[in-house]
């Protein structure tokens, strides 16, 4: 590759350099019993704070060991299952129920729900000329990356920017939930036209209209979509809510909130964690998974044909070659991941109207061999389990959304938690992030730049 100003053979010696200077020996975090990643030994996570907010169980702790239980996600003390089989009762869309329950931590009466989504509608749309100037004159390739920037510049807009009152924050806040659909829609279209070469079609976001009818409104041509097709989204939607304050993008909210900077700023740094391949992207690398199994597996019905293309990814011989079946195992659900089995369900009734019944039974097959496939190949015990990433991909496909949308859809949901740890830290946190780095290389004698060789 040839770089501005400067040869690639250039940056490859310099490149060479920053290696030898920066790696350090693996044998160091265990002699200073480093908690890498902020995690022990076992993969858990280190205590680092508190939330109301959310949580995750995958386990309970029985006579002071821990016991695989199925697992749990948690939203203000509510079991997202109970939230999800109301909201599926009452035939009504739930993201917005759910964002104005993680925000104030109370679910609203039937009043304050109508007052809040109002609220939202009336929020929708973005600041006059923002379309114009901040994302169709400076289109990225990147639609996460857009996201950031538009983000970031909605401090211009904003006559209050550095105003850190919890009203102020709030306000901040909702307007961003509100405008993160039409900022990701807007961002794709816009990298559709300069990137793709294909048409670029702008549709304004309705006020009466849910957050994941707004979306799919807004990112196709013909603005059409049924009502199956909206309740998917909108499942996928509170699921991906929030995950608890450890996830990656939610403790950058709160380490930058700490720090006692603006909204913008704490939230474009978590849209830049989510962006992340390791957090955010794991649905896409779902789907390139499962369209190699399906181009090279002959029989998608057969457990043996299957099992056997599994146990070649494990063994680093098939796909990507990096010994992983994505969408497999969770850092702490360990017998299953509620969303996971939520929208399986979901994805099910869609796959029928879709005509694509036997692709979803490839992936019910999978998740049904895959736990005692992984048991005899690894050993050690560990119990795995289908994550939410490995059904979410596979409905977004069936829903015709593009691969590129797939972690900015996950920011216009997670933007509901992220707003909600950023006042909990305002609130309740006080005290900047500081955990502790030891330096390690030995003192060495200065030497003067003549002297150097």
């Amino acid at each position: 590759m040839q770089y501005e100003g400067a040869s690639a053979s250039y940056f490859e010696s310099l490149s060479r350099l920053t290696e030898q200077n920066d790696c350090i020996d693996p044998e160091l975090y265990v002699k200073y019993d480093v908690k890498r990643g902020l995690r022990d030994s076992d993969g858990k996570g280190v205590l680092v704070g508190l939330t109301r907010i959310g949580n995750v169980y995958g386990y309970e702790v029985v006579d002071g060991k821990p016991v695989a239980v199925p697992g749990k996600l948690i939203y203000r003390g509510y079991d997202v299952e109970d939230i999800i089989n109301d909201i599926e009762k009452s035939e009504q869309f739930g993201f917005e129920q759910v964002i104005y329950l993680l925000l104030f931590g109370e679910l609203p009466n039937a009043s304050q729900l109508a007052e809040f989504v109002a609220l939202l509608g009336e929020f929708r749309e973005l600041p006059q000329n923002f379309v114009e100037d901040m994302i169709l004159k400076s289109p990225s390739s990147d639609i996460m990356n857009k996201l950031a920037r538009s983000v970031l510049v909605s401090y211009s807009y904003d006559p209050n920017p550095e105003d850190v009152s919890i009203a102020n924050n709030l306000y901040q806040c909702i307007q961003l939930i509100a405008r993160f659909p039409a900022m990701v829609a807007y961002g794709y279209q816009a990298k559709r036209r300069h990137y793709d070469g294909k048409s670029m079609y702008l549709h304004n976001p309705l006020p009466n209209l849910s957050t994941a009818e707004n979306f799919l409104r807004m990112i196709r041509a013909d603005k059409n979509y049924d009502k199956l097709e909206a309740e998917i989204l909108d499942l996928a939607l509170i699921l991906h809510a929030e995950h608890g304050g450890g996830n990656n993008s939610s403790l950058t909210v709160h380490v930058v909130s700490s720090a006692d900077t603006d909204t913008y700023s704490a939230i474009g740094a978590a849209v830049g964690s989510l962006k992340g391949r390791r957090h955010g992207g794991a649905n896409i690398k779902v789907i390139e998974m499962m369209e190699d199994i399906k181009a090279n597996v002959s029989d998608w019905s057969s457990e043996k044909e299957v099992g056997a293309y599994l146990r070649k990814i494990l063994r680093k011989e098939a796909f990507d070659k990096s010994g992983l079946v994505y969408g497999q195992g969770h850092a702490v659900y360990t017998i299953s991941d509620p969303r996971a089995i939520l929208l399986r369900e979901k994805a099910k009734k869609l796959a029928e109207v879709k005509k694509c019944t036997e692709e979803f039974e490839l992936y019910c097959l999978i998740e049904r061999i895959f736990p005692a496939i992984f048991s005899e190949e690894k050993g050690g015990g560990k119990r795995i389990c289908t994550n939410v990433d490995f059904f979410s991909g596979f409905v977004y496909s069936m829903l015709g959304i593009p691969r590129e949308l797939y972690t900015p859809i996950f920011a216009v949901s997670r933007i509901a938690g992220w707003a909600a740890h950023r006042l909990e830290e305002i609130v309740s946190g006080g005290r900047i992030y500081r955990p502790a780095f030891k330096q390690v290389g030995d003192l060495r004698e200065y030497i003067k730049l003549s002297e150097r060789h």
